[in-house]
């Protein structure tokens, strides 16, 4: 007996078994923690989820706003072993808060005393209160067949109509136009009675001369002569024989239904200026659409303000490479669709609170022809003034009414495109046009960001 009491030799054991219950514990608790955290992460991207879902149905009535979260919640959360979920939703101007709880029941830890532990999470959206008005104004000159670059600019141009629509809490908030540009613009033949067209060069160069041989203009017609008697085809002869040797007569087309829709650049510096059409200086020339390249379409119609985001869809589906390339005149007509007077009258007054209107230039090439015959050098300083004159209008604060984003695909005047854009992070040099749709769902976001949503 005593050599029994003096051996130590059964201490591990007895040791081992009174330290196992909290080695043991503590182990469950560290399991049961773990759990606890990965159903807070859980927690955290539904109520994530939750937050922006709410954020596109605001506002809504307390009761229905607290059932639609807690649905999206509960959905978005999914399978779980947690118990007295809470959710609380605080509504505010431009924004929305929310904080869940729920309890998680330990499983190992429960045996030493902790029933449950509380999980608890917040989440936030907040967006913008502004609404936009962009004028998308785009490039269809001939050079856009090459390398399917008209393919991936449509494709890019839905994707920031998405974006937008996606982005837009309000049908108003966000408002789309179309300028699509070669040489000249199709403003659709159904605005052939406006009053600020003028059809004076548009009848000198559509109508009948009444000497034959090809005189399709007023200006070659009337340079030429004929008999009276038309069978006589010399001036001797005609008046040998007592016809009258006198000028040709041009008869212009009165028939406003056979115009196709185009105008080409106001008269010299109305067409850098926003002016409104009131003479024959401000007014459009209205002129056929013709492609003068190897291409078989014309220039489609553009598309003035408007939250029809399936017409703007067809307006993009419609484009086609045309002609020759005129920036000058685009940007000019993406200032007017955004303009509050004519010639378009969508667009909300300058200095309306809480609006900001954007033009997004996209061109993929030099200046080659205008309604003056320029050279590309004067063409491009008619792109900076109208670019100047735009930024120009600003608010009392120095702010400009009208942010340019300028976008240059493969070719064209960098310089002259980066500083026509408001500043030189709104510039983008793309050198591969499966690009654009990045460098649009960009812009898109970055619009959407400051004034749609966040």
């Amino acid at each position: 007996m005593r050599h029994f009491w003096r051996n130590r030799k059964g201490n591990v054991a007895v040791m081992f078994a009174v330290a196992v219950v909290p080695i043991v514990g503590a182990v469950g608790a560290a399991i049961d923690y773990s759990m606890a955290n990965a159903y807070r992460a859980d927690m955290q991207k539904a109520l994530d989820s939750t937050a922006l879902a709410i954020s596109k149905v605001m506002p809504m009535e307390e009761a229905a706003l607290h059932k639609a979260g807690m649905d999206f919640f509960m959905a978005s959360l999914g399978k779980h072993n947690l118990t007295n979920l809470k959710l609380v939703i605080a509504p505010e101007q431009g924004a929305v808060t929310l904080h869940a709880t729920g309890n998680y029941k330990p499983t190992m830890a429960g045996l030493f005393g902790a029933n449950q532990f509380e999980v608890g999470v917040d989440s936030e959206a907040r967006w913008g209160i502004g609404k936009v008005e962009v004028a998308l104004v785009l490039d269809n000159s001939g050079s856009m067949t090459d390398y399917s670059r008209m393919t991936h600019l449509k494709a890019a141009a839905h994707d920031l109509l998405k974006v937008l629509q996606s982005s837009a809490r309000e049908p108003e908030d966000a408002k789309v136009a179309i300028v699509t540009f070669d040489q000249r613009v199709n403003v659709d033949t159904a605005n052939k009675d406006a009053s600020w067209l003028r059809w004076d060069l548009w009848e000198a160069a559509n109508g009948t001369c009444n000497k034959s041989g090809g005189y399709n203009s007023e200006s070659t017609c009337i340079a030429q002569k004929l008999c009276s008697k038309s069978q006589y085809t010399t001036k001797k002869n005609c008046e040998d024989n007592k016809g009258k040797w006198e000028d040709a007569k041009w008869t212009p087309e009165k028939d406003r239904k056979k115009w196709n829709g185009c105008v080409e650049d106001r008269n010299k510096d109305n067409d850098v200026s926003d002016a409104a059409p009131t003479n024959s200086a401000t007014r459009y020339p209205t002129a056929q659409c013709e492609h003068g390249l190897s291409y078989p379409g014309l220039v489609s119609q553009m598309r003035s303000l408007t939250t029809d985001w399936a017409a703007l869809g067809t307006t993009i589906d419609a484009m086609k490479p045309a002609g020759y390339t005129n920036i000058a005149i685009g940007l000019a007509w993406g200032w007017h669709l955004l303009s509050p007077t004519e010639v378009g009258t969508q667009g909300k007054a300058y200095g309306t609170e809480n609006l900001t209107k954007y033009v997004i230039l996209m061109t993929d090439g030099d200046n080659t022809k205008n309604r003056f015959g320029d050279s590309t050098a004067t063409m491009n300083t008619r792109v900076s003034t109208v670019c100047s004159n735009m930024k120009n209008l600003k608010d009392s604060s120095g702010n400009s009414y009208i942010k340019i984003y300028t976008i240059r695909l493969v070719s064209g005047n960098a310089t002259l495109l980066e500083n026509c854009a408001s500043n030189k992070s709104m510039y983008y040099d793309v050198q591969d046009a499966s690009s654009l749709a990045g460098v649009f769902s960009s812009i898109g976001a970055e619009i959407a960001s400051l004034h749609l949503a966040k």
